[in-house]
C-alpha cells in the first residue's frame, strides 16, 4: 500500500478542488418537494417533568408510558434529582426549538417525497443522566405509535463536562448540529433492504453507501461530513485519501472476500481505521462507509433516470460495476 496521505498542508491546498468536484456530484434525479411539512408536533417531556407546578397526576395524564414500571416514589425523587435537572437546562439551553422544528419539518418533507406512505413522527425531546449506552442510541424510533424520540443530554456539545469519561470520538457527533442527520439516518436505516446472502465486503460498501445516498436526498442542504458523522477535517482526510484507501482494498483482495473482521475495521464507528500500517491514529473512522457512498454516487451520476426504490434493490455488485468507480491519484 502507497503511503496515504497525511499532511494537513496537502489536505488545505487540495481540498477546495475536491470539494466542488464531490459538490458537482449530486445525484441528478433529485425531486422537487412539494406540499412540504410547515410544522411538527414537538413536544418537550422533561419541561414538565422537573417542573414542580406540574402534579404527578398531570404528568402521568400527559405521558402515561413515561414513567414505565419505576415505582411512584423512586419517579416522585427522580423529579426532584437536581443533577439531572441541572443537566436538561443545560442540555434545552443549547437547542433552539423553532429551528429544530423547521429542520426536522424540511427532512420528513424531504422523506415523504421519496417515500409517499411517510407519515411524519410526534416528536419527543427528553433528557437523562448521562449513561454510557443511552448516549451511543440518543434516538429511538416507535412505529407502532409513529413517536420519535431525542434525547438532548446526548447533544450538549464535545467536550461538555457531564460526558467526561465518553470516548472523544463518540463525542465528536454529540453536538446541537447532528441532532438532525441522527434522525435523518434512522429512517434512512429502516429504509435500506439488507439480504443475509450479502455478506462480501462490496456488499457492506455498497449497503451503507445506499444509506448515505439517503441521506444527501433527505438532507439537500446538510453538509457531507455531518451525514456521516464526522468532524469536517476527518472529511478532508478521506477526500485527500480516497485514491490511497481505494488502492489499499484493491491490493488486498478485499472487495468480494466475505470477512466478518474488515466491518470492524473500516464499517463501524470507532476514533480511526484500522489499515495495520503507521497512519491509522491519523485516519478517519469508517472509511468503508465513505467509500461506498462515493460507489453509489459515481453509479447515480452514472445512471440518472434509476428509480430510489429501485437503486435500493439493485445487487452490490452491479452498482459496483456499473459505477465505474476509480478514483485519481491525486500528486
Amino acid at each position: 500500500m502507497k503511503k496515504l496521505i497525511v499532511s494537513l498542508s496537502i489536505i488545505a491546498c487540495l481540498f477546495g478542488l475536491n470539494s466542488c468536484k464531490k459538490e458537482a456530484e449530486k445525484p441528478q434525479w433529485e425531486q422537487e418537494v412539494k406540499n412540504p411539512i410547515q410544522k411538527i408536533d414537538l413536544v418537550d417531556i422533561s419541561e414538565k417533568l422537573y417542573d414542580p407546578n406540574v402534579s404527578m397526576e398531570d404528568f402521568k395524564k400527559d405521558f402515561p408510558w413515561f414513567q414505565g414500571t419505576v415505582p411512584d416514589n423512586v419517579f416522585v425523587e427522580r423529579r426532584k434529582d437536581p443533577e439531572e435537572i441541572k443537566i436538561y437546562k443545560d442540555a434545552i439551553s443549547k437547542i433552539d426549538k423553532a429551528k429544530l422544528n423547521k429542520d426536522l419539518a424540511a427532512l420528513f418533507s424531504h422523506i415523504k417525497t421519496y417515500f409517499p406512505n411517510f407519515k411524519a413522527p410526534k416528536v419527543f425531546l427528553y433528557s437523562t443522566a448521562v449513561y454510557y449506552e443511552s448516549m451511543l442510541a440518543p434516538i429511538f424510533y416507535k412505529p407502532e405509535e409513529n413517536y420519535l424520540f431525542i434525547d438532548v443530554s446526548a447533544f450538549m456539545g464535545m467536550d461538555n463536562k457531564a460526558y467526561n469519561g465518553i470516548d472523544k470520538y463518540i463525542q465528536k457527533s454529540m453536538n446541537p448540529s447532528n441532532i438532525v442527520p441522527k434522525v435523518s439516518m434512522s429512517f434512512a436505516e429502516q429504509m435500506v433492504p439488507r439480504k443475509p446472502t450479502e455478506s462480501k465486503f462490496i456488499d457492506e460498501l455498497v449497503y451503507n453507501g445506499k444509506i448515505q445516498i439517503l441521506q444527501d436526498i433527505f438532507l439537500p442542504e446538510t453538509p457531507d461530513f455531518l451525514k456521516i458523522n464526522y468532524t469536517k477535517e476527518q472529511e478532508e482526510w478521506n477526500i485527500a485519501n480516497e485514491f490511497n484507501i481505494w488502492n489499499y482494498f484493491v491490493e488486498n483482495d478485499y472487495l468480494f472476500k466475505s470477512d466478518p473482521e474488515l466491518a470492524g475495521r473500516f464499517i463501524q464507528p470507532g476514533p480511526f481505521s484500522k489499515f495495520y500500517t503507521e497512519i491509522d491514529k491519523d485516519s478517519s473512522p469508517q472509511v468503508g462507509v465513505w467509500t461506498g457512498w462515493q460507489i453509489c454516487r459515481e453509479y447515480l451520476a452514472k445512471n440518472p433516470n434509476v428509480k430510489i426504490p429501485e437503486f435500493l434493490n439493485k445487487n452490490a455488485t452491479d452498482i459496483f460495476n456499473g459505477s465505474g468507480y476509480k478514483p485519481k491519484e491525486i500528486k
